[in-house]
Order: structure tokens, then sequence, then C-alpha cells
């Protein structure tokens, strides 16, 4: 029985840039949160005794302009190595593959797959047989699955590939393949990545997107983290996704129907960012809050924004670990019947029309 770790999309030292213009960012927490995240999975990796990971492409972010990042790359492929752990790597479209061979000297546990065909690494001592092909360029429109070999009869065979495989929501359709491409391989296990949300695409075989493993703006949100497979006699006997995120981002939506008074609008503000702070299990956390439903604070809420803005941040700073990215009024007007009477216009003598109905 043996373990291996399957995580994607890491974008090392990915450049957020704009942060300071948010008030009261947590601007260093923020851009060191990747590789906090990478740091979890490299102890994650090591605690467990897995056997091999998987990085399934975009581990860098592009050409990369500090050589610090490929130092700090390079020190925890050691720490594996020295766990006795191998390291599995294609590059994906946001890596710069020519760069990462040509400049970092990879330690001898990590294989960087080529970029020119399909290759496969067999593990004598597993019985594993690990297939995959890096990205040649920033963008690929072929469906590099052509070129992967059939599955090695008797050994556990997994694919290792970025791809968006039939389209998915925000993300570049790159590398295209449909799962019967891939079922017909005959491979156990498909360990994919260009999709930034978790998804099991699969289970006969395993074919799995273990989304990023650090949110790093707020269309990224919820938990992030990897895959953990346990294999046995050649099966898959279970598969886990692990959190290793340290910093999460929400989108909190508070609704005011029939909310009255100053206090209850503060009351539900507050006990919505504290279950989702909850929610984040000790992690700090980023929200963008929004506000809506019909309530009769909407014009004060309107014409004194600043002031809502200021209780709103001042709650979120009694929480400690809660930023608000963003606050935004999504709420309307609560309409009484006499207003509806005296306004005179076409859909409120509709609505009256109805109302002297039911009456009637």
């Amino acid at each position: 029985m043996f373990k291996f770790i399957h995580a994607a999309d890491i974008h090392l030292d990915s450049p957020l840039k704009g942060l300071e213009v948010y008030q009261d960012a947590p601007v260093d927490q923020i851009r060191g949160a990747v590789r906090r995240a990478f740091d979890n999975l490299v102890d994650l990796a090591i605690q467990e005794e897995s056997a091999f990971v998987f990085l399934a492409g975009d581990l860098f972010d592009g050409d990369w302009k500090d050589y610090n990042t490929g130092i700090y790359f390079i020190n925890r492929m050691g720490l594996l190595r020295d766990a006795g752990i191998q390291v599995f790597i294609v590059s994906g479209n946001h890596d710069a593959a020519s760069q990462i061979s040509r400049v970092l000297h990879l330690p001898d546990n990590v294989t960087l797959f080529s970029h020119k065909k399909a290759e496969t690494r067999i593990l004598d001592n597993l019985n594993v047989a690990i297939h995959g092909q890096s990205f040649p360029s920033r963008i690929v429109s072929e469906d590099l699955t052509q070129n992967y070999p059939q599955g090695e009869y008797g050994l556990f065979n997994i694919g290792l590939l970025h791809t968006a495989l039939t389209g998915r929501p925000g993300h570049e359709p790159y590398a295209p393949c449909t799962l019967d491409a891939l079922r017909s391989k005959g491979y156990q296990y498909w360990a994919l990545g260009h999709v930034h949300q978790r998804e099991e695409v699969s289970r006969e075989p395993w074919i799995i997107f273990p989304g990023n493993i650090q949110g790093r703006h707020i269309r990224e949100t919820g938990p992030k983290g990897c895959t953990m497979v346990t294999v046995d006699e050649g099966q898959v006997l279970e598969v886990e996704h692990h959190d290793i995120d340290v910093l999460r981002w929400a989108v909190c939506r508070v609704d005011l129907n029939e909310c009255e008074t100053h206090e209850e609008c503060l009351d539900r503000v507050r006990q919505s960012l504290e279950d989702e702070l909850g929610r984040a299990e000790s992690r700090p956390i980023a929200i963008r809050l929004i506000l809506e439903g019909v309530t009769s604070l909407h014009g004060h809420l309107h014409e004194r924004t600043t002031h809502w803005m200021e209780e709103f941040r001042g709650i979120a700073a009694s929480l400690i670990e809660v930023w608000l990215e963003k606050i935004l009024l999504h709420t309307r007007k609560k309409v009484f019947p006499d207003e509806v009477s005296a306004d005179g216009s076409p859909i409120s003598v509709l609505i009256k029309a109805v109302e002297d109905l039911r009456l009637g």
C-alpha cells in the first residue's frame, strides 16, 4: 500500500497587484499566502509518508523575475528528497518551461516531463507507471492525450495532464480532450490541472482536478488544497481532499428583508461574518460583503454610505481575522401601500388594481 499527493495550479509568487488601494488590506499576508500553502503541501507529504507528489501544471506564474522564487522551490524539493519523496511535474500554460529547465538545477527526486512528447516513468518498487507531457508553449490547442501511450499491463497507471477537458467556465480551453479519450488509455488515475475549482470528474477511472492550493483573489473562493490518494494492490482505496490554504476568500450575502432598524442590520451583518469565519476554520478570511433584500433602510444605506461602511468595517475589525475586500449595496426600497397610491406610475396603478381585486 502507498499514498501519493496530487496538486496543481500553485502559481508560486503570483504578482498580486493593486492590493494597496484596498482599505486595511493585509497585503503581506495575502502575498505570502501561496508560499505558506505550498509549505503545508510539503509538510503534509512528509507527515503522511507520501511515495510521490504530482504537480499538474502552472507551478509558476509566467516568467518569474525574482530568482528567489526558484531558490524557494528548489529548497522545498530538497526537503521532499530528504524524506525520500519523488516529485513529478508537467508544465502548464502559465509556466515558463524552458526557463525552469534552463535556469534551475532540479534535485534528482524531481522529474519534469518533456514538452516534446509524452513520456513514461516506471516505479518498479511500487508497480506504478506515470505518464505525462508538458506544455510546449503558453497556448496549446491540440489534444495532448493522443500522444499518451496505453497503460502498462499489470501496473497502476497514472496520467499527469494540464487540460481544460472539453471546457470549463472561466478557463481557457487549452489542451482540450474528452473523457472517452482519457478512459481509452486504460489508466487507473488521471491527475489533472488547470481548473482552479476542485472537481471529481469521474470515479471509473478516477479523474480529478484538485483545484489550486490557495485562493488568490475574490474569484477563487472557498476551501483550497490538494488530493491524497491511497492505493492498495493496484486499486484506489481512498481519495481525500486536504485543505491546505492559509487564507480564505468568500462572498457573504446578507439578507436584509424586513430589516427595520440600524441595530438589526448590524446584528445580521455580524452574524453572517461570524458564520463565514467559522467556516474558514481559524484561517484569516477576506470577504466581499453584499447586502440585499427589500428593506426600509434602503434609502439610509445609500444616503449615508460612508457611515455604514465604517460600521461594517468596524465589525470586521472586531472579529480580528476578517477583512472586507469590498462592500456592495444591492438592497431595494420597501414600498408602502400609500406610496404606491400617490405615485401614479403605470406599475403603481397595476399594483393597486391587484390589491383591489384581492380585497374585493
